[in-house]
């Protein structure tokens, strides 16, 4: 029997440490095993080299009591640093387990561009990167849907020679289609974030589904608007017309953040719009114009006939 020990930090091991470390150790103790001859335990420690510098992205997803992982707990609590870009009640949590935690939205300030906001939170996470630690950032929802400096980041520390990978999360668009009971398999999705829409250059499909982001930001580049201006729902709202007719029902959604909420969802006309009040979270859910024309032939999703 050979019994190999872990330094008395398992989890630790079994992050830092490689298998070809555990099965070198491993061969080593059965030739001593052999040598002493039969019946026998023989017993080796592998133990955990120094942890290495890098960075995981991981998301709290959106109900942080309901739909954080067990992986992203675990990555907040063995990681040398831990930074916080969450709702109050998911930085209140993870203080608990780290005090030392950072909370990103120091960087914030009413009028503040977000642009130099999000400068300045890639940087404090890469200071620290470079000075040897293991790092965690923590997003809400899900890290890698409509956030941008969680990609710029895993982005900058891969160029720069340092491990780096993402923990996916729940999103508010996961919980958009259970709340809403929809299906984008039906005639497919688009989404986009509302600005992206409003001044580029894009080609909607109306026979689907249309997801815009961030409503509260349409018509405002520098990103410093948290609630959303009668101008650019106005401009959103004249070009929507070019494909939609007034009278066509769309949804302003907000996911609900604790178990104790519910989820917004009004139901207005397209041309009602502008007089809605949307904020930084509100994604405005365009339904297919005229339905949706089934196929009965062809299949959609996962399910088996």
């Amino acid at each position: 029997m050979i019994v190999c020990d872990c330094d008395g930090r398992t989890g630790a091991w079994l992050r830092r440490s490689t298998l070809e470390q555990l099965i070198h150790e491993a061969d080593r103790a059965l030739y001593r095993a052999k040598h002493l001859g039969r019946d026998r335990v023989v017993r080796t420690t592998v133990r955990a080299s120094a942890p290495l510098a890098g960075l995981v992205v991981v998301g709290s997803g959106i109900q942080f009591d309901r739909h954080v992982s067990e992986r992203c707990m675990a990555e907040i609590r063995e990681a040398q640093t831990v930074f916080c870009l969450v709702d109050p009640f998911a930085l209140e949590v993870i203080a608990s387990l780290r005090p030392d935690a950072i909370n990103l939205r120091l960087h914030d300030a009413p009028g503040k561009d977000r642009r130099q906001s999000c400068g300045e939170i890639e940087e404090s996470i890469m200071t620290e990167l470079r000075t040897g630690k293991q790092v965690c950032a923590v997003f809400h929802g899900h890290p890698g849907v409509f956030a941008e400096i969680p990609h710029r980041v895993i982005g900058k520390a891969r160029d720069e020679g340092f491990p780096a990978r993402m923990e996916p999360g729940i999103s508010a668009e996961a919980c958009l289609y259970a709340d809403l009971n929809i299906d984008p398999g039906h005639g497919g999705v688009q989404s986009m974030h509302a600005m992206q829409f409003l001044i580029g250059d894009r080609k909607i499909d109306p026979a689907g589904l249309l997801l815009l982001w961030h409503l509260a930001q349409s018509g405002d580049p520098s990103r410093t608007r948290e609630r959303s201006g009668r101008e650019g729902l106005q401009a959103l709202v004249r070009k929507l017309l070019l494909e939609y007719p007034p009278e066509h029902e769309v949804i302003l959604y907000e996911a609900a953040r604790r178990p104790s909420e519910t989820a917004r969802a009004d139901r207005i006309s397209l041309g009602d719009l502008a007089t809605e009040q949307c904020g930084e979270c509100t994604i405005l859910v365009i339904p297919a114009r005229g339905g949706l024309r089934n196929d009965s032939r062809q299949g959609h999703g996962e399910e088996m006939p």
